[in-house]
């Protein structure tokens, strides 16, 4: 029985599959679903847990090389949200694009973890290094 570390079972599986330059979905409550991405639901309550959670949850044990976002999350969130998530992102290097280009790189990632998040466009496309 795992007592520390990711305790989610769909969560575990799908993290040891990710690959070098794999990518991985953390998204908020509002994203769309797309059929052939494996999707792990997690949402509990709003906020419950929030992308930022499942970030630092999986930041020990995972690699990230990249992440993406929307540009949109800039516009739309107070600067304390958005230095809130460049604190968590630390030397990581982040790349804000387009929302409709964001979702186009969607089909491509191994898996989706769907959190309770209700920050707007709070979405990130992590690429392992």
């Amino acid at each position: 029985m795992l007592k520390t570390g990711i305790l989610n079972p769909g969560i575990n599986s799908l993290l040891s599959r990710v690959r070098h330059t794999n990518m991985l979905v953390i998204a908020d409550r509002g994203f769309p679903f797309w059929s052939g991405v494996e999707t792990v639901d997690i949402s509990l309550v709003d906020d419950i847990p929030s992308v930022l959670q499942v970030l630092n949850a999986i930041m020990p044990n995972f690699n990230i090389g990249q992440i993406y976002m929307a540009e949109e999350f800039l516009a739309e969130n107070t600067p304390e949200v958005c230095d809130s998530f460049a604190r968590a992102f630390g030397e990581t290097p982040i790349e804000f694009e387009p929302h409709v280009d964001f979702k186009k790189r969607v089909p491509a990632a191994v898996g989706l973890i769907r959190t309770a998040d209700t920050i707007q466009y709070a979405n990130m496309i992590l690429v392992s290094a």
